[in-house]
């Protein structure tokens, strides 16, 4: 039924969603984001920019271009990834079935190549993926179905005979409207959200992963 899978990064490969909030909290906090002002933004699986054009707009800072921010929180999460990264529970298990089943594999991340290429050195797992697709070869980030495609196109394989392992609802929408099969992989405390819903299958981590369960 498939014949390649395309795996999220951040919260999905590596364990780095605790960073990037770290990092918006501490530098944007810096500059004096009151995260607590509507209106409030759920940036789980948004890029980076669009994270750092919402507070700009909405409470504008001094000193810094939101480039430069942009730059900072970059540097935070690659030197977290690079120290302290460790891969999601399953994950290497799961990488080594789907090489055994002879499945492509592919990397479609909102992130930008720095941190991919941090999180896959540091992992020990970039020989497993056939694509590398980071926000920098796409002109929209997710939730636009536009690296997902970008992901089939560099495998060979059409959409619909790829499965897609996602733990935000704006990659599971990004990965859905590139016709895709999605298992949505929700962090704890939206595990009983309703907007996972629009996800084929959902499942708490790697290891409740089943190939045969798979219709």
């Amino acid at each position: 039924m498939f014949q390649a899978v395309i795996f999220d990064m951040d919260g999905v490969l590596i364990d780095s969603e605790p960073l990037w909030h770290q990092a918006e909290q501490q530098i944007l906090g810096g500059l004096g984001v009151d995260f607590s002002r509507p209106p409030l933004l759920q940036s789980t699986g948004l890029t980076t920019a669009a994270v750092i054009a919402h507070w700009y707009q909405h409470q504008p800072w001094l000193l810094l271009s939101p480039e430069q921010v942009h730059q900072q929180i970059i540097d935070f999460v690659a030197s977290g990834i690079a120290s302290s990264g460790e891969p999601k529970t399953g994950l290497l298990a799961l990488l080594a079935e789907n090489a055994r089943r002879q499945l492509k594999m592919a990397v479609a991340t909102n992130s930008p190549k720095l941190l991919l290429d941090t999180t896959l050195q540091r992992l020990q797992i970039r020989q497993y993926f056939q694509a590398h697709c980071h926000l920098e070869l796409v002109s929209r980030g997710k939730p636009a179905p536009d690296i997902y495609l970008l992901a089939a196109s560099q495998l060979g394989v059409a959409p619909e005979q790829c499965l897609v392992f996602e733990d935000s609802f704006a990659g599971v929408t990004a990965a859905k409207a590139a016709g895709m099969t999605v298992v949505a992989i929700p962090a704890a405390h939206e595990w009983q959200h309703s907007k996972f819903a629009i996800a084929d299958y959902k499942i708490r981590c790697f290891t409740e992963f089943d190939w045969q369960q798979l219709g």
